[in-house]
């Protein structure tokens, strides 16, 4: 019963097969509370409001933290449910979620409030730390998870900038330190005091509190501002790069997924899958959209991932659903479309189009002689399994 019920609140903390409503409901009231306790912290800080709603913010943040370690106790228990390594025991299992970066953010989360209890915080301090508790919607908005992956992937030639970045600093506070001490003693007293105003110049930020006025300090103050647009620009290049290169493997992995998972492609080898999913198209289309009609070129076959469309045909119109495809005897015969399609619900496809779809065909023998006979069926009305 123990591991029933561990398996069961796995599935619905964790990535599961069971339970999907329950999941979501779970996330959607964990990420409720994570926002609830953080608009707490900002209202704290309103003088006229705080006085008013002293004790419903003080109820907010003690239920925020009940429920956040009521999660993090219940993920510690779970842990093992999860266990991928063959022989790793509940202790691993447990310290390896622990040390885990989200395990790490779980515990900050409610972390400050205990200490607080045990070591007085000042309150200003004790509001930034709970307000890192916004760290915990990493688990839940994949935008966090792809930040830090970009981050990551990029991080030598990152470091690289921030050194090129050091090194101007420190030298175009050199000069301008030389440059205006004698004029402004007091702005530019020391190269320290100019390293302020080369770190608001590369940024191009240029606040006005520090301000070259001899000719020369004026000159290089333009020649530094230059300078700053250019290193900021690699950056900015590095990060936008990056955040292409991994959206297209998050896709390409999805899409792979989603591939390997049709039966018409379960026989495939893994490469074949890969060339497969390079050729197709993910789509969604919403609700009563037409994807095909009858008379219409044919330009591509589609394969449905998620969802129902209704093929109209007489005399009876009939549905086909997840696993299913449709579209490809028109481009079998290169003929026009034999009926119209048209999606009962939001529906993920992955398209092929026409001229993929011969290439493909002609270097997979088998996959073409599979086709060839749904199609010579669908033709037949044999099966009720239409094209269109």
């Amino acid at each position: 019963m123990i591991h029933t019920w561990r398996a069961q609140i796995h599935d619905v903390l964790e990535e599961g097969k069971t339970y999907p409503l329950t999941r979501a409901a779970t996330r959607v009231f964990l990420m409720a509370v994570v926002a609830a306790t953080v608009v707490a912290v900002i209202l704290e800080t309103v003088p006229s409001l705080a006085g008013r709603t002293h004790v419903l913010l003080t109820l907010t943040e003690r239920i925020a933290v009940t429920v956040m370690t009521l999660e993090y106790a219940l993920r510690l228990w779970v842990a093992p449910q999860g266990r991928t390594a063959a022989g790793s025991g509940s202790r691993g299992a447990r310290l390896n979620y622990v040390t885990s970066a989200l395990g790490i953010l779980d515990l900050v989360a409610i972390l400050p409030f205990f200490a607080n209890l045990l070591l007085p915080i000042a309150p200003d301090w004790l509001r930034v730390l709970r307000l890192l508790r916004l760290l915990k919607l990493a688990r839940y908005t994949p935008a966090l998870s792809l930040f830090a992956a970009v981050i990551r992937n990029e991080s030598r030639l990152l470091l690289a900038t921030l050194w090129v970045v050091v090194v101007l600093l420190v030298l175009e506070s050199g000069v301008m330190f030389a440059l205006e001490r004698q004029a402004q003693p007091v702005a530019f007293a020391s190269i320290p005091h100019s390293m302020w105003w080369a770190i608001v110049t590369i940024a191009t930020v240029g606040y006005g509190d520090m301000v070259p006025v001899t000719p020369l300090g004026k000159l290089f103050g333009g020649v530094a501002i230059i300078l700053g647009i250019a290193v900021f620009a690699v950056p900015v290049g590095i990060l936008a790069s990056g955040f292409a290169s991994e959206l297209r493997k998050r896709n390409f992995v999805v899409t792979w997924q989603t591939v390997a998972k049709v039966p018409l492609f379960a026989s495939l080898d893994a490469i074949c899958i890969a060339d497969i999913a390079r050729l197709l198209k993910r789509q969604v289309v919403p609700a009563r959209f037409a994807v095909v009609r009858r008379g219409e070129p044919a330009d591509a076959m589609f394969f449905i991932v998620e969802g129902q469309v209704e093929v109209d045909v007489h005399p009876h119109p009939i549905r086909l659903g997840a696993g299913n495809y449709f579209g490809e005897v028109a481009l079998l015969r290169d003929t026009v479309r034999t009926a119209t399609v048209t999606a009962l619900s939001e529906c993920h496809l992955l398209s092929l189009e026409v001229t993929d779809f011969h290439r493909l065909l002609e270097a997979h023998p088998n996959l073409k002689a599979s086709i060839m006979r749904v199609a010579e069926q669908r033709l037949s009305a044999g099966p009720a399994t239409p094209a269109s």
